[in-house]
């Protein structure tokens, strides 16, 4: 199903009660962040401000549910578009050795076709409107949270060329605006576009650039998919909506955009130009990106359509509406997984709590020893995984959605000394942890059941533990996983007073640890918050190489349980020579306008802030932690 514009994806969400429209004032500046951030964690609806300060109405949350990304990308659920992708990989790379059998792939090859962009003559729909003198600011442009360094374009469709092959990447960056007519390009060291750049620096050329802004809503899905190089992200997006996409050419480069979209923004960015300081940024990971140097990107003309839709979303702390945008990838994107690479993948998830990079869980079909970690070694080099810091693999018959049953199994099946790996490669830029920029450690846990020459744990022995151990009683412990029979035990620490590693000794040769194979290490303020919000920020907080570690014994041996770190690390207590991010959380003056507003919108019941959950993590005021 494709839709001709963003109004009539709107049209769906009404019709299927998932839109609310809000006619009362709201600022773009926080107070619509709120709302959202409400919204998204409690599976609310999508949300159009007809009335934020501009003449636009602006969208939000408009994927913020598996029903809403499933009404955008036309399909009942999110598996049947992976099933489509599957039949056609299996149709085009089954082996064909006669003339006859060739001849039948002709109708897949047709099908093919017909999902490749045309090109539109003329003008679009996305310039109906030329403004006379172009300016962001008439845009209603957020500005998310509270330390962020000004209003960002948090969804735009961002398209760029190949000085030299001419091939189209579409992704999606994030803009900081800086002026009417000039923003930041926050494309990230690995991404195509950040490529194209270089190849522009290294031609001594100024490299044209444009935004889409709205129209399907199946132009922002692809504009966030990991596609592999050179394949281009309308190719995709018109297989998932049965029509091609149509494009049409800016009227200041030669660069082609939908014609379907609400706001085309266009400019360059000149190589040879001095980069500007970017950020901070409230990001999907929960914490600020801090301040950085990225390209200028230089506004020459802003064209709209008539009654033009302004497209917005915000990230942070999850679940957030990226969520299922990363959901709509891994069911999407798991059968060419499994036909060009990996055949045993039965299932694979992201759960929340990894922010996409952090934490995945595959299912394998397991035949023969070290087949987990070959898989593991597989994913890692694979495309965009191999920003995956932790990744686990199991092959029972288990719900990967199922947090309860797959922490079971790994308490079950895992012997941290011999089932945990590590390994060293890229991670992502947005990654705070690891000691280099861009460039750290990974974790593998193998959770599969062990055939013979595998190494075996006895992991029947009844489970024991005393909470009630002298040493445990002045730390800030959480024994809700103990309670449960999980040999995990979290561990509230202040590194002021003492060292991990000297307690993890204390506590090892005081019996403290016994029946313990895993003990997660954070801040004291952590370790009464929600189990789950304690496993995303322990993903978030760790370099696995350097942060979890083993007792030896007088061979050498490593002695259970695994220690993992968690905590925040600094330059005193940890030697941490990068600044440490701080915690999401909205201001108390917000979260207040908020609370007053929220009956005269008609939001529905009342939700309280999100932040105030996590208001206890935050280290001071400003976006990077000190201390």
């Amino acid at each position: 199903m494709s839709y001709p514009n963003l109004q009539a994806f709107i049209q769906s969400l009404e019709q299927s009660g998932e839109l609310i429209r809000i006619r009362d004032f709201v600022s773009p500046h926080l107070q619509i962040t709120e709302i959202a951030d409400r919204m998204s964690k409690h599976n609310g609806k999508a949300l159009l401000f007809e009335n934020n300060g501009t003449r636009f109405p602006l969208l939000i949350n408009s994927m913020g549910t598996e029903k809403r990304m499933c009404l955008a990308l036309g399909v009942e659920t999110l598996d049947d578009t992976a099933k489509q992708i599957e039949d056609l990989m299996a149709g085009l790379m089954t082996p064909r050795d006669s003339f006859f059998s060739k001849l039948a792939l002709l109708p897949t090859l047709a099908e093919v076709a017909k999902f490749m962009p045309g090109h539109k003559k003329g003008k679009g729909a996305c310039q109906e409107v030329v403004m006379d003198k172009p300016d962001l600011t008439q845009l209603p442009v957020l500005t998310c949270w509270p330390f962020d360094g000004g209003p960002f374009i948090t969804l735009p469709v961002v398209h760029t060329r190949h000085p030299e092959t001419g091939v189209r990447n579409v992704g999606m960056y994030r803009m900081q605006v800086f002026g009417p007519d000039k923003t930041g390009m926050h494309w990230h060291l690995h991404k195509n576009s950040a490529a194209h750049f270089r190849e522009y620096k290294r031609l001594g050329l100024r490299m044209p650039v444009a935004v889409a802004l709205g129209g399907d809503p199946v132009y922002t899905y692809c504009a966030t998919a990991p596609l592999p190089e050179n394949i281009d992200e309308y190719m995709l997006a018109g297989f998932l909506r049965k029509k091609k996409v149509e494009l049409v050419k800016c009227l200041t480069s030669d660069i082609e955009v939908p014609s379907d979209a609400d706001f085309i923004i266009e400019g360059y960015v000149d190589p040879a130009e001095d980069l500007i300081l970017e950020g901070p940024f409230g990001d999907h990971t929960g914490f600020y990106s801090l301040a950085d140097y990225y390209p200028v990107f230089h506004v020459t003309c802003i064209t709209h359509r008539k009654e033009a839709i302004y497209p917005t979303t915000i990230v942070g702390i999850p679940p957030q509406e990226d969520k299922w945008l990363g959901k709509a990838t891994e069911r999407i994107f798991l059968p060419l997984i499994k036909l060009s690479m990996l055949p045993e993948i039965e299932d694979m998830v992201m759960p929340d709590e990894g922010v996409f990079h952090n934490i995945v869980l595959v299912k394998i079909k397991k035949t023969y020893p070290g087949q987990a970690q070959k898989v593991m070694n597989s994913l890692w080099g694979a495309g965009q995984m191999m920003f995956n810091k932790i990744l686990v693999v199991t092959d029972a018959d288990i719900d990967l959605n199922d947090s309860k049953a797959v922490a079971k199994l790994i308490c079950d099946q895992v012997h941290p000394v011999d089932d945990v790996v590590f390994n060293r490669g890229p991670v992502d830029v947005l990654d705070h942890s690891s000691s280099r920029f861009a460039l750290g450690s990974k974790l593998g846990i193998d959770a599969t059941t062990k055939l013979p020459g595998e190494s075996v744990y006895g992991g029947s022995e009844e489970f024991e533990f005393n909470e009630d151990h002298p040493e445990l009683s002045e730390l800030s412990c959480n024994f809700s996983l103990t309670r449960e029979k999980f040999p995990v035990l979290i561990v509230g620490i202040d590194k002021s007073a003492l060292n991990i590693r000297t307690l993890h000794q204390l506590l090892f040769n005081s019996g403290a640890l016994k029946g313990i194979n895993w003990v997660v290490y954070v801040d004291p303020e952590a370790a009464g918050i929600r189990i789950s919000d304690i496993v995303w920020l322990t993903a978030n907080n760790i370099d696995p190489s350097r942060d979890c570690f083993y007792i030896k014994d007088k061979n050498d041996q490593s002695i259970l349980p695994l220690a993992i770190d968690g905590t925040g690390k600094s330059l005193i207590a940890d030697g941490f020579k990068r600044q440490w991010p701080n915690v999401l959380a909205m201001d108390d003056k917000t979260i207040e306008e908020v609370d007053a507003l929220w009956d005269k919108l008609d939001l529905g019941p009342f939700i309280s802030s999100p932040s105030l959950n996590y208001k206890v993590l935050v280290k001071n005021e400003g976006a990077v932690a000190k201390g």
